[in-house]
């Protein structure tokens, strides 16, 4: 494949522009022919879009209704606390800085950032100096999710705990003086470089404490940990583990694996483990697919990604001299946090595609439910649902619990009900006569086998949050600027809109509050982007303040009082999609203001907005910052250029000299001890 990349792009821009590209061949109709068809059907727009489209969609504030029996949804407030601003806060502005900002009464101070002490002989970051020896035992880089498990184990208790945290990918122009990009060819890169990148990968587990009012990192503990792509034993485990297609030259049981990649979501399980989330693998393989044994599985993947050189030093990264162990990457690891000599374990159960978090909920049967997003234009939404119950008293008898159960894929109607259908071998057209001998390679090639299955192309599903207080479940949808233009799915003039840089919130329903059940009901919450430009299309409620609306909807949170708030990820689109920077946003879920947003937290000039995660008691937010000084910083003014080591858009959080921009979680707390948007 030809990586050139264009003048006027930083090689990380030119990457996510490859993400725009379907590796979908499914012709199933997408959410947005759904919605198109759902409203059409209705005439619940009446063509107006075609006029004015946030004239028409600001009269209407609540979502599309749930089905032909429910008029009423569209015309009148949802059911639910009909009072005022669930949020008692005063909002910020949208904008674009060199730091963060967050509102009046709220102070987000810096927790840990890149390269600071996780094992208590790591040494001082030195940014001139780093070494994979050094960076194994400090805090990884782009730190994603965040995961808290309180102390003592079996407790609520939130002032103290442990903090789980991935660490996705790295971005060597802002983090090795000297270098900029990689080069097209890999011509600058060096071993020692790609090693300490596989070091910053992966995640770590802190263990904080909140005292006087303020967290800090409890030095020295014994929970403390760092997981890496460069070293860490792990296991396979599941229908998958042990399969042909996993075996390596290093491996030949393919049951264990070093290392895991590009995690970015993920999840806490109710017995208090960590599961990391695989989503982009593909990037860090390099090699030649054609006349690959896995050629077409590895193309459903976009395999090689070609982004980083550690295949030039790793043969693990060389689809030619390893040719399955891409096979190997692409799952949920469960760690054990309280047991630092443990060893993670990749879960096949739960499918093998680009997993965006794995959030869950216990059934009212006793199973667990997992969701998880394939985060990638046109693809599926997935769920799984454990064969055994959860035993809420013995953490034991729940270790092997995601080892067993079905894997489902989502297929949407136009009257508001969804069928998940099962990823089970020998079913429908998953049988051998579409190269499906077992259920290890249904798992294998889960996107193939949704795609016979019928499921519905979504716009990039990132986050999957299931409400522990209200049982609804919010779908992240970040954005498709691919839909509806070339030969792409998804056409259309009115709605779902075309070339869609924005994004929007889904809201599942399970049938009865069973998330086991075959059938649930979804509805559009919000369409994100400026409701103040026709041309956008937005859908918000007339509540939204000219700050309240966002774009690019990536991960979330509930909190304790059942409230949503949702972080965004623009990545280099940022000026078109919004022309302020990502952050998170409180959004109104009930009542007379259901869909109204409301900003709270802003990230500096090129970085990410990722976490959120709240402590039980609801008195602290942690959140993560994720690329400070890359993201679209040609478009910053003033600053106009891509950032490199000894040239970023900003220095955040040191904003000393010496120190480039790192990556760091913040920890946000109210001035007078409440709780976080009370």
């Amino acid at each position: 494949m030809s990586r050139s990349v264009p003048d006027s792009s930083s090689r990380a821009e030119y990457f996510e522009a490859l993400e725009d590209t379907s590796v979908n061949p499914s012709d199933a109709p997408t959410l947005g022919d759904l919605i198109h068809a759902r409203l059409s059907r209705r005439g619940l727009l009446k063509g107006a879009l075609g006029l004015t489209a946030v004239g028409a969609l600001a009269a209407s504030p609540f979502p599309l209704p749930a089905a032909e029996g429910a008029e009423a949804t569209a015309d009148a407030p949802s059911t639910g606390d009909a009072g005022g601003d669930r949020f008692g806060f005063d909002e910020i502005a949208h904008g674009v800085d060199e730091t963060h900002h967050v509102a009046p009464g709220y102070s987000a101070d810096v927790l840990i950032r890149w390269g600071d002490r996780v094992l208590a002989d790591a040494p001082e970051f030195s940014p001139t100096a780093q070494s994979a020896d050094a960076q194994v035992k400090q805090f990884g880089y782009n730190n994603d999710f965040i995961g808290y498990v309180p102390l003592p184990p079996g407790s609520d208790n939130a002032e103290h705990g442990l903090l789980c945290i991935n660490h996705e990918y790295t971005n060597e122009a802002v983090m090795f003086p000297g270098l900029g990009d990689y080069a097209e060819d890999f011509s600058n890169a060096r071993a020692e470089l790609a090693e300490i990148e596989m070091a910053c990968t992966g995640g770590s587990i802190i263990e904080v404490r909140k005292k006087g009012g303020k967290w800090t990192v409890v030095p020295d503990s014994r929970y403390a940990r760092r997981i890496t792509a460069l070293d860490t034993p792990m296991q396979l485990s599941g229908p998958a583990a042990g399969h042909e297609r996993l075996k390596t030259s290093a491996d030949p049981t393919g049951t264990r694996v070093v290392g895991t990649v590009n995690n970015c979501a993920g999840g806490i399980t109710p017995w208090g483990t960590y599961l990391m989330a695989e989503e982009n693998f593909h990037y860090y393989f390099i090699g030649d697919v054609e006349g690959h044994p896995e050629q077409a599985n590895y193309t459903r993947y976009g395999i090689p990604g070609n982004r980083f050189p550690w295949g030039r030093f790793d043969r693990r990264f060389d689809i030619n001299a390893e040719p399955n162990e891409a096979n190997r990457f692409g799952w949920i690891v469960e760690v054990d946090p309280l047991d630092p000599a443990s060893t993670p374990i990749k879960r096949t159960a739960l499918g093998r595609f680009k997993h965006e978090g794995a959030e869950s909920v216990v059934n009212k049967d006793g199973r667990l439910v997992l969701y998880s997003g394939d985060d990638q234009r046109f693809e599926f939404l997935y769920r799984f649902v454990t064969s055994g119950k959860v035993d809420p008293d013995n953490r034991e008898a729940n270790k092997d619990l995601l080892d067993d159960g079905t894997l489902s894929v989502a297929r949407f109607a136009e009257d508001g009900t969804l069928t998940w259908l099962p990823l089970v071998h020998g079913q429908g057209p998953l049988t051998a006569e579409h190269g499906f001998i077992s259920q290890a390679d249904v798992l294998i090639e889960a996107r193939r086998a949704a795609t016979l299955l019928g499921a519905t192309p979504m716009d990039r599903p990132e986050d999957v949050e299931p409400s522990p207080v209200s049982g609804k479940v919010y779908v992240m949808l970040t954005n498709n600027s691919k839909r509806g233009i070339e030969d792409q799915p998804g056409t259309d003039a009115a709605n779902p809109r075309a070339e869609n840089l924005w994004g929007h919130v889904l809201e599942i329903t399970a049938a009865d509050g069973d998330h086991a059940a075959e059938t649930a009901r979804w509805e559009i919450m919000v369409r994100a982007g400026n409701p103040g430009d026709d041309a956008v299309a937005a859908r918000w409620n007339p509540a939204t303040s000219e700050n309240g609306w966002f774009a690019c909807p990536d991960n979330c949170a509930v909190d304790p009082a059942g409230r949503l708030w949702v972080s965004t990820d623009q990545g280099n689109n940022w000026k078109a999609a919004s022309g302020t920077a990502d952050g998170v946003w409180a959004l109104e879920t009930e009542g007379a203001r259901r869909g109204t947003g409301k900003m709270f937290f802003r990230v500096p000039v090129g970085a990410e907005m990722c976490g959120p995660r709240f402590t039980p008691d609801g008195r602290t937010l942690f959140v993560t910052v994720q690329h400070p000084a890359t993201d679209g910083t040609i478009d910053y003014p003033g600053f106009a250029r891509a950032s490199t080591f000894e040239d970023p858009a900003t220095r955040w959080p040191d904003f000393q000299p010496e120190m480039p921009p790192r990556p760091s979680v913040v920890v946000i707390t109210k001035d007078d001890g409440g709780a976080i948007g009370g």
